[in-house]
């Protein structure tokens, strides 16, 4: 997933300066991607309006700097949309933002494709489960500087029952959000 992405999404929401671009980030879409700097914004709408992807448009501000809003070209949907609902591979690590990020624009989905989305993910973190719950987790230790065996073991487990807790609440949540979608109607009341 690219920075582009994110930005195609927002823009498809609603057209925005490479400052309220940047803003998103740093609020709502902070979970989306870390530490966007302001220079990589810009650099990646020119990247992406010298590809056609959006265009702009400079709002005249008398005793201030123009601005440029930016706005997403029809070759930019196709391409976002061909991201989007596009074949999904997970990372490695369920924590990485790219589920969430498409799960962020779910509103440019179909419904078939938001289970699609959400089957893959679920189907993938199960097959772990079984494949590394139960892994034996012991270890050869031959450390080269003074080493508290216990210590190091102690915490190596409290951090696998901390991951499989993690993995199980991924897990669930994607699984009532599955439900939800296909036994009734999605609602944001009380959310």
């Amino acid at each position: 997933m690219k920075l582009e992405h994110i930005l195609l999404g927002v823009l498809l929401e609603h057209p925005s300066t490479g400052y309220d671009l940047k803003k998103f980030l740093d609020n709502h879409g902070r979970f989306m991607r870390s530490n966007t700097q302001m220079s990589q914004v810009y650099r990646s709408l020119g990247l992406m309006e010298s590809e056609g992807l959006v265009t702009h448009t400079v709002d005249r501000r008398p005793g201030a700097q123009d601005a440029k809003t930016y706005r997403v070209t029809e070759n930019g949907a196709a391409s976002f949309l061909g991201w989007l609902t596009g074949p999904y591979t997970p990372p490695t690590r369920f924590q990485d933002p790219e589920l969430n990020v498409r799960l962020s624009f779910a509103g440019f989905m179909a419904r078939e494709e938001l289970a699609e989305l959400l089957d893959v993910e679920i189907q993938t973190r199960v097959k772990e489960i079984e494949r590394y719950r139960n892994r034996d987790r012991r270890e050869d230790w031959d450390p080269a500087l003074p080493f508290d065996q216990d210590l190091a073991e102690s915490v190596r487990e409290w951090l696998h029952q901390q991951g499989s807790a993690a993995m199980d609440t991924h897990v669930a949540a994607l699984t009532g959000l599955r439900a939800e979608l296909e036994n009734a109607p999605l609602s944001t009341k009380g959310r």
